[in-house]
C-alpha cells in the first residue's frame, strides 16, 4: 500500500520548471513506489487522477568526502502528467 510518506520531494530544476508549464510534475520517491501506488496517492491526497505517469530508477552518485568514498541513496523519479486545467494548490505560484 502506497502512502504519501513515500514521496520524498518535488524536484525544482530548470528542466522541471519548464515541464511544469506543460502540466508535468517531477516527483522523487522511495525506490519501492509503483506507478499505480503513486496514482492512488495523487487521487487520495490531491483529488487529481494523473493522465500519464512515466518512471525511472536513479542510482545514487559516488562521492568523496575527506578522502573517504561513499555513495548517495538510490531513488525513483516519476514524471506525472496532470489532466488539462488541473493544478496542485501547493505548487500554485
Amino acid at each position: 500500500m502506497a502512502d504519501i510518506t513515500d514521496i520524498k520531494s518535488i524536484l525544482y530544476t530548470e528542466k522541471t520548471l519548464g515541464l511544469q508549464e506543460d502540466g508535468v510534475i517531477v516527483v522523487q520517491t522511495s525506490p519501492r513506489m509503483t506507478k499505480s501506488g503513486l496514482k492512488e496517492v495523487f487521487r487520495e491526497y490531491f483529488g487529481i487522477i494523473p493522465s500519464k505517469i512515466n518512471s525511472l530508477n536513479q542510482s545514487g552518485k559516488v562521492k568523496r568526502f575527506r578522502g573517504v568514498q561513499g555513495k548517495q541513496n538510490d531513488f525513483k523519479k516519476f514524471y506525472v502528467t496532470l489532466p488539462e486545467g488541473a493544478q496542485i494548490e501547493s505548487l500554485a505560484v
